[in-house]
């Protein structure tokens, strides 16, 4: 298998453009330096000759109020707030796990290279884990990278402290070079290599080759990096003197400067991960048992306590509760319960290395570290039955996704290595608790009729061995070990252990590799994630340390098929978490550890919140003021509200007592929502379905499904065999193809008015800049006291590139067209005064406006009579669905149950047709109904048979959505539409013909009658 990797995913393509567009307007690098000895003086500078040391590096030209303006622009954008100054090279790109982080900032290095010739990068990460996954995906990628970038040449490497020639190499060749180190490889000054001088590179430290270079640094998981706003790994960072640091995760402690943000709400929503469900083993009845729990101790002004987990007598019933205890309290008085009867709390000591809490019984003590109990129901029975919840699950969803070419994998956590795998007093290897039970639940669940199937001509018990395995570090001894990256000797560990499992992914993810189980320790955090990862079990208490983050990261990733291509949709990705504690738990504690890891505040309206609503455009010409995601904006055109405008919302709202002071939602908002009654300020109104769209998300809870609560929907045969239904698919079934013509002319003589009207191109600027120095034990110390406003200056004798050749490269148009635009542009002048501002800008505008002019040209055209959606694929397709997500025992529908994607529009669409005795059937038509668009394929929303006056029926395709302005809909959205429309236009043959319409509600369906 090869993984396949898209180059076109809008998301990915805005947060590379958000860190490219920093450099709007800096001139292509081609600045040459040599490297140089050092002298009796110190380090010579950075220009001079010694012997053919050649090196290549990255120059800014770029003033300091000029990145200040590009940043503010993205920030704008991308509605993050606004910085109010410069006051570092870091900037931030925030991106949920699974989404392509790795591969998005790979492939921003290409671009900074090709639009502005920046050749010297470093990744520096916090483990080996990842550094062993950026390189596998530096391998993986390679020809992807080559295609998409003409051949580019480029190297890469892992820093190693023996072979240190390589940052020679990396110093001195002139093509994209790319070293990838471990923090802890290099914040250490003191014993480090890369701080001393070395013959491997020339006689100089190696860290003065670096800095030489000013490399953009990239940080994988800087919170993990940092140590610390002033830690070693931020030390070690600043000390490669880089040109700028790029920062992404998912879970950023400092923010810096911001300028790209798709959080986990934004990845959920979108479907750009996995949908997370949680299979829930909780206790009912456990209560036979003098049970306690040791939570945690703490000490408050020399008064020591221990939270514990007991079972309480409330109102006649027993109920599991967490108190704070003493010690020298009496159990069976706290909690109320005989059974408790002579059980004390006794001493509670509080320890870095071994906090315990001591239990005392009648004639004895127990002695419990946090996390342990006693009482409790039979620990290894619990991690049974959720081995065998886990091997279930797995096997159910291989039995729906194998047939699609996916390999289904389950990962299991464990609290200790030895619960898995053992090692005698000779050294041969034993088998755990933990794969006994595994391989013995495996061999039931294969003779388990439902799953009999699966197992046709397959020896059980050699299988059961053959498909799990262990994912921990190894010692020397080759032994698997419980280890933490600290030290040298434990990482060396943690790289063996990596270069068995991350450098064969591919081969993990095919159908001839067994191995679909893997067992890890509780430690595995960053860095080992797979797309086919479908179930995760965690055989180990949650902490409350981003846990359950942490876990479901590893499985958040979308899926791949054995072609190696990804797949999309809920209906096939969704991850399955097995725990112990209730749904309600572990989604309340998951949003408690995203609002304390992304800052995300659910609930909370900020005042930044509606900063990049598009504009309503009042010039035609300008389009609706939207923008694809992904694509390069025009600078310095205010085509969203901005920070001002959305401060005054903001305000608004607080006024009318609809947010409270911190911004908390409040119950009138949500009612004003609900009705309909939500009002703005003057002249926002055309902002209304946008600013409602943002609030009701705000309103809501982050959603975590419940594995009990997925049902099979079956159909409705009354309806699916009625004449009325059929008559209702026959108007809708046909397939049909499409070509897309555009008007070349309209095209140039739009692109040529866009950028005649586009901004002002400006000379480069400089700066003055005063500080003060001073010279103290500390160091040098620089306070700037005055700076001058920007001054332009003549750049002399301008080398100006191949105009026609770079816009071709950004545009796919022809020379011919090029040039007829650039001449009708009238702004050829522009390109003299500032060469690469003026393609970029050029580039950007032309870009855009074809992206607006796709569908103008579009015709659809049915491909015959034989060409069409079954009716019985209702039948054939299962459909399954969550219960809080349907609309149940419908009699209209051909579903028993309707399922919709949210409590909104959908729903009550749904509400409404049901009691409505006009509509006679109605179909939610389902995933497989497809129509091909330019942009992807379109699943329209209902298809709707009406009665008017008890006699003339009516068929409709229904779009469903919250407004019904094309102002309010994204660009690719509302031309997925306009080509859904096309396409039911091309259907029409009979006299009473299916129309496709959008609505709101069943209201605006009758308008159309």
């Amino acid at each position: 298998m090869k993984l396949h990797f898209e180059s076109n995913l809008d998301y990915q393509k805005a947060a590379i453009e958000a860190v490219c567009q920093l450099f709007r307007g800096q001139e292509i690098n081609r600045t040459e330096f040599t490297v140089t000895r050092r002298s009796a003086g110190g380090v010579q500078g950075e220009l001079g000759f010694v012997e053919n040391a050649l090196g290549i590096g990255n120059r800014l030209t770029l003033l300091d109020d000029e990145i200040m303006s590009n940043l503010k622009d993205i920030q704008l954008r991308n509605g993050l707030p606004p910085s109010g100054s410069l006051t570092s090279g870091d900037f931030t790109v925030e991106m949920e796990t699974g989404t392509g982080k790795t591969y998005v900032y790979l492939r921003t290095i290409f671009e900074l290279n090709k639009q502005f010739g920046f050749t010297k990068f470093v990744i520096v990460v916090p483990s080996v884990a990842i550094k062993e996954g950026v390189n596998k995906t530096l391998q993986i990628t390679e020809d992807h990278f080559k295609a998409l970038y003409s051949g580019q040449s480029y190297d890469y490497f892992l820093y190693d402290s023996s072979k240190l020639g390589q940052v020679r190499n990396f110093a001195t060749s002139p093509t994209i070079q790319i070293m990838v180190v471990t923090v802890g490889a290099i914040n250490k000054q003191e014993v480090n290599n890369l701080y001393k001088d070395s013959e491997k590179t020339g006689g100089e430290a190696p860290i003065d080759l670096i800095r030489a270079t000013r490399p953009i640094i990239i940080v994988d998981e800087p919170q993990s990096v940092d140590g610390g706003l002033q830690g070693r790994g931020k030390q070690a960072l600043d000390a490669m003197n880089p040109l700028c640091t790029l920062r992404y995760s998912a879970t950023h402690v400092n923010k810096h400067h911001m300028v790209y943000r798709l959080d986990a709400v934004d990845a959920y929503d979108r479907k750009l991960v996995k949908q997370i469900e949680v299979a829930s083993l909780e206790v009912e009845g456990g209560h036979n048992k003098a049970y306690l729990r040791f939570l945690s101790a703490r000490n408050v002004k020399g008064t020591i306590s221990a939270r514990v987990e007991v079972d309480v007598q409330r109102s006649g019933r027993v109920q599991r509760e967490e108190i704070t205890v003493h010690d020298g309290d009496d159990l069976e008085e706290v909690t109320g319960r005989a059974i408790y009867k002579d059980c004390r709390i006794g001493e509670i000591r509080i320890s870095d290395a071994a906090s315990f809490l001591e239990v005392k019984t009648a004639g004895s003590e127990v002695f419990l570290e946090p996390g342990q109990a006693i009482g409790d129901v039979d620990a290894d029975a619990i991690k049974r039955l959720m081995i065998r919840r886990t091997i279930q699950e797995h096997l159910e969803k291989e039995k729906r996704l194998a047939p699609l070419g996916i390999k289904v994998l389950s990962l299991f956590f464990i609290d200790s290595v030895e619960h898995y795998r053992s090692y005698d007093e000779n050294g041969n290897p034993v088998k755990g608790k933990y794969a006994t039970i595994f391989e013995e639940e495996y061999r039931r669940a294969a003779k388990l009729p439902e799953f009999v199937s699966l197992f046709k001509e397959v020896d059980v018990t050699s299988d059961a061995q053959q498909v799990h395995d262990g994912y921990f570090s190894i010692d020397k001894n080759k032994r698997w070990t419980d280890t933490a990256e600290n030290n040298q000797a434990n990482r060396d560990s943690a790289e063996r252990a990596y270069n068995l499992i991350m450098k064969e992914k591919e081969k993990l993810l095919s159908f001839d590799t067994k191995l679909k189980f893997i067992f890890s320790h509780s430690a595995l955090k960053e860095g080992w994630d797979n797309p086919n990862v479908f179930q995760i079990c965690a055989l180990r208490e949650m902490g409350t340390e981003r846990e359950r983050r942490q876990t479901i990261g590893r499985g958040l990733r979308l899926c791949v098929n054995q072609k190696g291509e990804r797949l999309r949709g809920f209906e096939v990705n969704t991850l399955t978490v097995i725990a112990t504690e209730s749904y309600e738990s572990f989604a309340e504690n998951l949003q408690k550890e995203i609002e304390a890891d992304t800052g995300i505040r659910f609930g909370i309206v900020e005042d930044h919140l509606f900063a990049n609503i598009p504009v309503v455009a009042d010039n035609p010409s300008q389009g609706s003021g939207m923008e694809e995601e992904g694509v390069a904006y025009d600078a310095g055109v205010p085509n969203v509200l901005g920070y001002e405008r959305s401060s005054d919302i903001y305000r608004h709202l607080r006024a009318l007592d609809l947010i409270d002071r911190h911004g908390k939602v409040q119950d009138s908002l949500k009612t004003a929502i609900k009705t309909g009654t939500l009002a703005l300020p003057a002249g926002m109104e055309p902002y209304l379905p946008a600013v409602t769209g943002i609030l009701r998300k705000i309103a809501g809870r982050l959603e975590v499904k419940n594995a009990d609560e997925r049902k099979p929907v079956a159909i409705r045969k009354e309806v699916f065999h009625s004449e009325e239904f059929r008559a209702l698919w026959d108007r809708i079934k046909h397939t049909t193809t499409y070509r897309v013509q555009f008007d070349n002319e309209k095209l140039i003589a739009d692109c040529a008015r866009n950028i005649a009207n586009g901004p002002p191109i400006a000379k480069a600027r400089v700066t003055v800049r005063k500080a003060d120095l001073a010279i103290g034990q500390g160091g040098v110390l620089a306070k700037e006291t005055s700076s001058s406003g920007p001054i332009a200056i003549d750049e002399g004798e301008i080398a100006l590139p191949d105009l026609l050749t770079d816009l071709q490269d950004r545009t796919q148009l022809t020379r011919r067209s090029l040039v007829t635009i650039l001449i009708e542009s009238g702004r050829l002048s522009d390109f003299k005064r500032n060469p690469q501002a003026f393609i970029e800008l050029a580039a950007d505008i032309i870009n855009r406006t074809k992206r607006l002019a796709l569908v103008d040209g579009i015709k659809y055209q049915r491909i015959g009579d034989q060409d069409f959606y079954a009716q019985e694929l209702f039948e054939r397709e299962e459909l399954t669905g969550y219960l809080k997500n349907m609309l149940t025992n419908t009699q209209k529908s051909v579903y028993e149950h309707v399922i919709h994607d949210s409590a909104g529009v959908e729903r009550t669409f749904a509400e409404q047709m049901e009691k409505n005795d006009a509509v006679k059937v109605y179909a939610k038509l389902p995933g497989w109904f497809k129509i091909p668009t330019p942009l992807g394929t379109y699943n329209p929303d209902w298809a709707v048979l009406l009665e008017v006056d008890g006699r003339e029926r009516l068929y409709f395709v229904v779009e469903t959505k919250d407004s019904l302005f094309t102002d309010d809909l994204r660009d690719q959205e509302a031309a997925k539409i306009a080509c859904g429309q096309a396409h039911f236009q091309a259907l029409v043959r009979d006299n009473n013909p299916a129309r496709y319409v959008q609505a709101t509600k069943l209201e605006d369906v009758f308008d159309h009658v």
